[in-house]
């Protein structure tokens, strides 16, 4: 996911849309009616989890020998997903007597070279619920047809190779394109969870491929301070974003033997007092705490400051020190004994200015 702003541009209710793993699934469905006999369904309905009953309307259609594919371009509503817009297409094959229902990876669609994730290295990045999805409904029109759930199913999204680029996927080890994603099959707009898994799937194939050290940075000028100074694996490095205590909450529970929070003075400054999300949308910084760490002289001064950073400016690398070490030990009572938290503060230029320890 990219960095977006969490407000709605007006008051208007957010729309909901479709994750990738719903249009793949309607797009398989109208793909194996055509290719039983029947016409491209257009609307096309599916059963979602939780039991909704979305319809799509098709925007690609074609058959050929031996299969038939079917395209939907996905609404992601009112969220900034990167793959709105996107058009999914599946194309549905005759499979070989008793193998069921397998799946492939089409152009756009990415695939695993990394343990850690929900599919194992080797597989198309189409994530389980999705797989079941599909499955589902080859079963229930193979059944319909009296015919023997057989099928092909390879999935493929338009430039899907060049949207995967702004997701996390080249740091997971997904090569060559998009993930097939969705639990629910439902996107919700501006919600942290899509962020929060994908923070979680980081720690996992860190985890995975033996890392003991991992990095949360709140953006991109922070992580490359860290990495500068660091020098670690690729994988070891997380887009936190603003989500600090669910990076620190999944590392509670799967461990590893260090991890550096880096991120600018004002986000460490919401750390140092508590915070664990540290959006400036969801609590502003206490300037007179600010003020308690600086010489007396200074404190009117910091007191009346505008932002953080301009408290920065007047109280110099000292206060930075002050508060790397006060956010070093609010992450470290959140993690508790699972890991070793180290803080590197970060200057608007990528400097770094203030460290903890």
């Amino acid at each position: 996911m990219a960095h977006t702003e969490d407000f709605a541009p007006d008051d208007r209710p957010l729309r909901r849309g479709w994750t990738t793993g719903a249009c793949a699934t309607a797009a398989t469905r109208s793909a194996l009616s055509a290719l039983l006999g029947g016409a491209f369904e257009d609307p096309v309905t599916i059963t979602l989890p939780g039991g909704q009953n979305p319809g799509f309307a098709l925007a690609h259609e074609a058959r050929g020998e031996g299969y038939a594919e079917a395209g939907i371009v996905k609404d992601a509503g009112d969220d900034p997903d990167v793959t709105h817009g996107a058009l999914v297409i599946a194309r549905v094959s005759f499979g070989a007597p008793g193998a069921g229902v397998t799946f492939h990876a089409g152009e756009g669609v990415g695939m695993v070279t990394k343990p850690g994730l929900p599919i194992p290295p080797g597989e198309p990045a189409i994530n389980p619920v999705p797989r079941q999805m599909m499955r589902q409904v080859v079963e229930q029109l193979a059944a319909q047809h009296h015919a023997a759930p057989d099928f092909a199913l390879t999935i493929a999204v338009r430039d899907g190779a060049k949207l995967a680029e702004k997701t996390w996927n080249p740091r997971l080890g997904i090569v060559g394109g998009l993930s097939i994603l969705g639990t629910t099959g439902i996107v919700i707009p501006y919600s942290c969870a899509a962020w929060i898994a994908s923070i979680q799937r980081g720690v996992d194939v860190a985890r995975a491929v033996g890392l003991t050290h991992v990095v949360g940075a709140t953006g991109d000028l922070s992580e490359r301070a860290a990495k500068a100074r660091l020098g670690l694996a690729p994988e070891a490095y997380l887009d936190m974003g603003d989500f600090v205590g669910g990076l620190l909450k999944y590392l509670r529970r799967n461990p590893v033997e260090r991890v550096t929070i880096a991120g600018g003075f004002a986000k460490m400054v919401k750390l140092a007092q508590g915070a664990m999300d540290l959006h400036s949308a969801r609590g502003t910084v206490d300037l007179s705490a600010l003020a308690a760490l600086v010489p007396e002289g200074l404190r009117a001064q910091v007191l009346s400051a505008n932002t953080a950073n301009e408290a920065l400016g007047l109280a110099g690398p000292a206060l930075a020190a002050q508060i790397a070490e006060q956010a070093r030990a609010a992450a470290q009572a959140m993690v508790g004994d699972a890991a070793r938290v180290d803080v590197l503060i970060i200057d608007r230029s990528g400097q770094i200015v203030g460290e903890s320890g």
